[in-house]
């Protein structure tokens, strides 16, 4: 089994809104019992609590239902359980890096190095924005993950192939 963290700040807006998106790209392709997913935050500010409402709307616009998922906080234990934890930019990069144990280093990247052609580095923030930045981070994202499922594909075949 293949394990992915996507992580932002406080796991209620980006990195909720990719595990949700990569889930139902995994359902869409049959793979979702081959491959783990998850999200959480680098900071505790909303543990426990579900997506943001606005994230939450722009996803089901897209058949994609964040609802069930809760935020949590990233622990350095998931650098030994996840083989992938993504970070939405750079500075939770930065965060990231600061709890990743010895050896671990390169499990974490930023997202959307799985889209290079989109020319951006980061998932940008939605929060304290419009309905509108909740929609420009679930087309990045869409991108991202349609990246990062080619990747595991490879990974998978790998695996089994061994």
């Amino acid at each position: 089994m293949v394990k992915v963290l996507f992580c932002c700040m406080g796991n209620i807006c980006r990195s909720p809104t990719a595990h949700g998106v990569f889930r139902k790209l995994l359902q869409d392709e049959g793979l979702i019992d081959l491959v783990q997913v998850d999200s959480a935050g680098t900071h505790a500010y909303h543990v426990g609590n579900p997506p943001d409402g606005r994230a939450i709307s722009a996803a089901l616009k897209r058949g994609i239902d964040l609802r069930p998922l809760r935020a949590r906080v990233v622990l350095p234990a998931d650098f030994e359980h996840f083989d992938y934890v993504l970070a939405m930019d750079r500075q939770n990069y930065r965060h990231l890096r600061t709890i990743c144990p010895a050896g671990k280093e390169h499990k974490l990247k930023l997202f959307l190095e799985f889209a290079p052609h989109l020319g951006e580095t980061e998932v940008p923030d939605p929060y304290y924005g419009g309905e509108s930045g909740f929609e420009r981070v679930l087309d990045l994202v869409e991108e991202a993950a349609l990246g990062l499922m080619t990747e595991i594909r490879e990974l998978l075949r790998t695996r089994t192939s061994v």
